[in-house]
């Protein structure tokens, strides 16, 4: 048989994929296999749609010491990895959900260390040490003129998205009225607190339908290391996607 039948015959690898960064994700497990998955690149656009990357995933790493992973051969069975886009690796403890960082870790260790998987019986993570708030930024639909507010959310509130929306509606006080709808930048609807991802950006949205204007660049201060996440790899395409609407707001505004 040659070498490339059995490259296709390798068996199916079960992985725990986390956002980087992100201590109130609690994972996704993936099933991979070269059927499904050709290329490194298709499992990677893979993970960024299922865990609702803020950026595109380009690289994945060890939780532990923070190696990237070169390509879907290197994957291990019963392992778990970290997603990001072009960002640094950012120590935490994702396997123990205390995400606490990790300190004195040495990133140039080629061992892949492999613990329990999260799904299985002998996992021994520390619930306790679970954090228990996230704080989000939140802009006001088509407003231009104000800058987002932030809203902490306890973890308790995650489940109750009525009482979520609630909070929303008192804090960002629309012109239209109630928030009925969280959506992303790209005005991605957000379905459920778990979707959201600590220290993002989101826009409350009435009974209007969402605009899709340049809420971040015009309302959120260029140094601001949150913004400086969301302006990576994607940003000359997002830049270019908005620049007709943004092009407008500024002749707007050399006019008022």
């Amino acid at each position: 048989m040659s070498s490339h039948g059995f490259a296709l015959a390798r068996p199916a690898k079960n992985v725990v994929v986390y956002r980087n960064g992100d201590p109130f994700f609690h994972g996704r497990k993936f099933v991979v296999n070269q059927r499904q998955f050709l290329t490194f690149e298709a499992f990677l656009n893979e993970v960024t749609k299922s865990i609702h990357a803020p950026l595109a995933v380009r690289n994945l790493y060890t939780p532990k010491h923070g190696r990237r992973v070169a390509e879907l051969a290197d994957l291990q069975d019963g392992c778990q990895y970290v997603a990001a886009g072009f960002e640094k690796f950012k120590r935490l403890d994702y396997l123990n959900h205390g995400r606490k960082e990790l300190r004195g870790t040495d990133s140039s260790n080629s061992v892949q260390t492999c613990t329990t998987a999260p799904w299985k019986p002998n996992n021994t993570a520390v619930r306790q040490q679970n954090p228990t708030h996230l704080t989000v930024h939140v802009f006001r639909n088509g407003d231009l003129l104000s800058p987002p507010f932030q809203l902490t959310i306890s973890k308790s509130t995650f489940w109750q998205w009525d009482t979520l929306l609630a909070m929303l509606t008192e804090k960002a006080d629309l012109c239209s009225g109630a928030v009925n709808r969280l959506c992303r930048l790209d005005g991605t609807l957000v379905s459920s607190g778990e979707e959201l991802v600590n220290g993002n950006y989101y826009v409350a949205v009435g009974t209007e339908e969402y605009k899709k204007l340049p809420y971040l660049e015009l309302l959120v201060p260029q140094d601001s290391v949150c913004r400086t996440l969301w302006h990576g790899l994607q940003a000359s395409h997002k830049l270019l996607s908005q620049g007709k609407g943004m092009t407008t707001v500024l002749k707007m505004k050399s006019t008022a």
